[in-house]
């Protein structure tokens, strides 16, 4: 059997195919339904619930709460807007499930800096820096790669050019679903909302290796 994941705040599953790339069995929980969900198994309700109830059947758990309160937009454009704050109860939930757990967000956020991961060390056409922390096993930090030119699209009615695509908001400007696909390494939606929601599947697939050698050095 193949190890069993917990997808917590899953969306449309970039951390899923991460894991499934590994070898792990995923189940999404989301409070949203997710048609287009990469995983195996979805479920729709609280993902803090499902983690407190049925947490101990997973062999580990990735967790990613919605970032709105800690993004950079929410800090500028969108000022002034209130979102709640699920880091704090999702970080205690995973700490009463003791197992191996990963708690992903946006910069900005206060997460442990345990990993830290960019597009460009993944070879993807995004930069999309995400923080990881990490609990009970050891992950890896890679050296910080050097970006190679701008992110692609207009700035104050200037187009710049460059290796890179922002995958966020309507898309206005800043290149095509098929762009966006190609960049963040997905092809299972083409929803913009879910693309600009998703963590790029080869992070959560740097971490599930690691996490896969720690399940199975336990196991020997």
């Amino acid at each position: 059997m193949r190890p069993q994941l917990l997808d917590a705040f899953c969306c449309a599953g970039g951390a899923a195919r991460g894991y499934q790339r590994a070898g792990f069995q995923v189940t999404g929980i989301d409070i949203n339904p997710q048609p287009n969900y990469a995983g195996d198994t979805f479920v729709q309700g609280d993902a803090i619930e499902f983690i407190a109830k049925h947490g101990g059947y997973f062999d580990a758990i990735h967790a990613s709460p919605p970032c709105q309160s800690s993004s950079a937009l929410t800090k500028g454009t969108n000022k002034g807007r209130v979102y709640p704050e699920l880091i704090p109860p999702t970080r205690d939930t995973l700490a009463a499930y003791g197992g191996p757990t990963v708690l992903e967000n946006v910069q900005g956020a206060k997460v442990r800096r345990d990993l830290t991961l960019c597009g460009e060390y993944c070879g993807l056409g995004v930069l999309r820096h995400r923080y990881f922390e990490v609990n009970g096993f050891d992950v890896w930090q890679p050296e910080h790669v050097k970006h190679r030119g701008r992110v692609a699209g207009w700035r104050h009615g200037t187009y710049y050019d460059g290796p890179y695509f922002a995958v966020y908001g309507d898309g206005g400007g800043k290149g095509t679903v098929e762009q966006w696909q190609s960049a963040m390494g997905i092809d299972w939606t083409s929803e913009r909302k879910e693309l600009a929601e998703a963590i790029p599947p080869a992070y959560t697939n740097f971490i599930a290796l690691q996490l896969l050698d720690h399940i199975e050095r336990l196991a020997a």
